[in-house]
């Protein structure tokens, strides 16, 4: 019996290992349909940003309390995993608890630390299901959010439901497992009896061994054994779904930080094609680094890129391509924004939704036609409607509420470039505002020299 289960867990685990690598590959894929840029400066910085910022959620903590239960099922999930290595070694083995005969004491230690935070990831997890199907929170509301449609509500619930499910089958199995070993003389019950005296009870779990005190020996086991599989099952399945689902920034919001602008936050990149073209007429060396540094040493001409801004994934550049798969959909970005308060129809959650929507479209795509494969949709229009991107006042206030760095902001300007740029679609008011720019200097209709004429009137009125 233990060697078939042997043999079906190490093929279980091989198939799981193998999809995951096929889904790295493929969104690995869509993030370098992207334009390059340049993100490895600064290392230091960036490392000490992704420490605050990822590991140390230190944006969540704006609101204390929300910020605490997040980092408790944050840090509980991934620390209470470090014991799928045992988990891993005794299916493929065909062990029982590998580690506790050699660290005896310091393993007990070690559940009992899991178990707590176990029991403090179910907790949230109900508490956040509460905040978003009884409390109605309102920023997970399809009523006020158009974005937030059926699925990624029955997204959130999954993933939350499957987080308590697991608790709930790591603590149980704990339980099962304590009491075959007080039921257990040496040599007795196999693997539980060897254990018997070197692993106690544990902290949480010992509470629920009444639970299991009519359970036969024969269905303990049985018991102990299914909760152990439902435990690692649902882990393995957490994870290939996770690449389909928000959740997988579990997994990037790390290198999505530690690749997150460093720039002021007021400060706009110019398009590197236009500063290009004016250095050209000035008779100026040409660049094109965000820098000023000279590209061309060799006296050859930058390559032309096909369009000014973007309207499709593969002009954006791969940075927002992984802010996209990064989003966790938590809608504070949406929340801040101005232009959505006001009952504008943009929503920075939106823009970042529709991009990844966007790139799982031509996923898609490729797995029926075969990488050459192109469609006629774009993100611009098909996914993104210009009375979103031309609501959007820059203020930025997306791009601080975000908890890991995502900049909507970016997507929404280099759309917003095409439309202007390419198909000469800007809003009369903003026409007429580049106008006055380029022959006053400023904004208003006004002349340079009369600039300064109001200051007159207040001497006057001194």
């Amino acid at each position: 019996m233990e060697i078939f289960q042997q043999i079906l867990f190490v093929a279980v685990l091989a198939a799981v290992v193998w999809y995951i690598i096929q889904r790295i590959r493929l969104i690995s894929r869509a993030i370098n349909l992207g334009r390059a840029e340049n993100r490895s400066d600064n290392v230091g910085e960036r490392v000490k940003t992704m420490v605050l910022v990822a590991f140390g959620q230190k944006k969540m903590f704006t609101n204390l309390l929300v910020g605490v239960m997040h980092f408790i099922i944050y840090a509980g999930f991934i620390i209470i995993n470090l014991e799928i290595l045992e988990i891993i070694l005794d299916g493929v083995l065909g062990t029982h608890r590998l580690f506790a005969p050699y660290i005896a004491p310091v393993y007990s230690i070690l559940i009992d630390v899991f178990e707590v935070l176990a029991f403090g990831v179910l907790t949230v997890c109900v508490i956040f299901l509460c905040r978003r199907f009884v409390a109605k929170v309102s920023r997970f509301q399809q009523e006020r959010h158009r974005e937030m449609t059926h699925w990624p509500r029955t997204d959130a619930a999954i993933i939350l439901i499957a987080e308590i499910l697991l608790m709930i089958a790591f603590l149980t199995w704990n339980a099962s497992d304590s009491v075959l070993r007080d039921r257990a003389s040496f040599g007795s019950l196999g693997h539980y009896g060897e254990l018997k005296g070197i692993v106690p009870d544990f902290l949480i779990s010992q509470y629920l061994k009444p639970l299991f005190a009519n359970f036969s020996d024969t269905g303990l086991v049985a018991y102990e054994r299914t909760a152990w599989w439902l435990h690692i099952l649902g882990i393995l399945a957490f994870a290939v779904y996770v690449t389909y689902s928000k959740h997988l920034h579990i997994v990037l919001g790390f290198p999505n930080v530690y690749f997150s602008d460093l720039q002021p936050k007021g400060e706009m990149q110019n398009m590197p094609e236009i500063t290009k073209e004016v250095q050209l007429a000035l008779g100026l060396p040409v660049t094109t680094e965000s820098d000023g540094s000279q590209v061309n040493d060799n006296g050859e001409q930058p390559v032309e890129i096909g369009r000014f801004g973007a309207k499709d994934v593969q002009d954006l550049k791969w940075i927002n391509l992984m802010n996209a798969y990064s989003c966790t959909e938590c809608g504070r970005c949406t929340s801040a924004c101005p232009a959505n308060i006001t009952g504008k129809k943009l929503s920075p959650r939106k823009i970042m939704m529709d991009t990844r929507d966007r790139l799982e479209e031509i996923q898609r795509g490729w797995k029926a036609n075969g990488y050459d494969y192109r469609d006629e949709k774009s993100l611009l229009n098909d996914h993104i409607t210009p009375e979103e991107i031309n609501a959007c006042t820059t203020c930025q206030a997306c791009v601080n509420a975000c908890p890991i760095n995502i900049n909507p902001l970016d997507i929404i300007l280099q759309l917003r470039r095409y439309r202007v740029m390419e198909e000469s679609e800007a809003p009369a008011s903003w026409n007429a505002m580049f106008s006055n720019i380029e022959n006053n200097m400023a904004p208003w209709k006004f002349s340079p020299s009369d600039r300064f004429n109001w200051a007159e009137q207040v001497n006057e009125v001194k």
